[in-house]
């Protein structure tokens, strides 16, 4: 779509790029979804892509994405043997609304900021108990959890000028058992509900992170692995308004297919620390 109000498009940013933001700018990276809809209340593009921020480093603490690593990027990643959740990040990537043409283009990092519950990067680093550096006009960095970024649909909290620098994985989490269920009406389609559960190595515990389905993600932990009726009523106790409704589904449809999945993510993963 061309956007007809946008009268200037920054492509070599300096290294504070929201030194000279002002009302009217938006970030471009991928540009995925700035080009899908109207945007009226646009005048200028600040290209973040010029900044070549790395995309993935790996290390022995964990995995940094750059916020303009492209979804190609991501999902061509192969991680070490010894990040059990490793397969988390292709099955994530494959949960997008989109050809892999877009993946060319799409950054894990707009995705995050666009902030729609069915988000798949959104799911993945919450999983992965990331945390966000965001980085301010001035240049001044502040450091959020994955889980409190997201404040409801298209909603997070992020100030004006102030954008999203990387994601940081740590390899605690990157080292965790994973199971997810993901329900959408079509193959292709977008994520009804998008189920995540974690246990550590040797500990029987579970964390169970629930989108898709609901307007912000949500976290369910448990220190020891709770049986079926604890973590029904877990379910049960997300507040209505917090069920996300869409044509894609009800909160009534999208509590129900939470309560199946995690039901079936507690099996998987008591049986994956069962001895063989």
């Amino acid at each position: 779509m061309d956007l007809n109000t946008v009268t200037e498009v920054i492509r070599r940013p300096s290294d504070r790029p929201g030194g000279d933001w002002r009302e009217g700018d938006a970030w471009l990276a991928g540009g995925t979804w700035l080009y899908s809809v109207e945007q009226p209340h646009l005048r200028r593009l600040i290209d973040l892509t010029a900044l070549r921020w790395d995309a993935l480093v790996p290390s022995g603490s964990g995995l940094e994405i750059g916020a303009t690593c492209t979804i190609r990027e991501l999902y061509a990643h192969v991680p070490p043997r010894e990040w059990t959740a490793g397969p988390l990040l292709a099955q994530s990537c494959e949960a997008f609304l989109s050809s892999f043409k877009v993946w060319n283009a799409a950054t894990v990092g707009g995705n995050i900021c666009l902030s729609l519950p069915a988000g798949p990067m959104i799911t993945l680093t919450v999983a992965l108990e990331a945390r966000y550096d965001l980085e301010a006009p001035d240049g001044s960095l502040r450091t959020v959890d994955a889980l409190d970024f997201v404040t409801g649909d298209h909603r997070n909290v992020l100030v004006p000028g102030e954008l999203l620098r990387r994601v940081v994985i740590p390899v605690r989490a990157l080292r965790k058992r994973t199971a997810y269920r993901r329900f959408a009406l079509t193959s292709l389609g977008r994520s009804t509900v998008f189920l995540v559960g974690t246990r550590t190595p040797g500990v029987q515990d579970l964390t169970l992170t629930v989108t898709a389905g609901t307007t912000r993600p949500l976290r369910l932990a448990f220190d020891t692995m709770p049986d079926a009726t604890t973590l029904q009523q877990s379910v049960d106790a997300i507040p209505h308004d917090v069920w996300f409704t869409d044509p894609n589904g009800t909160p009534e449809h999208r509590r129900h297919l939470t309560k199946y999945f995690a039901e079936e993510i507690r099996g998987e993963l008591m049986a994956a620390g069962s001895p063989s």
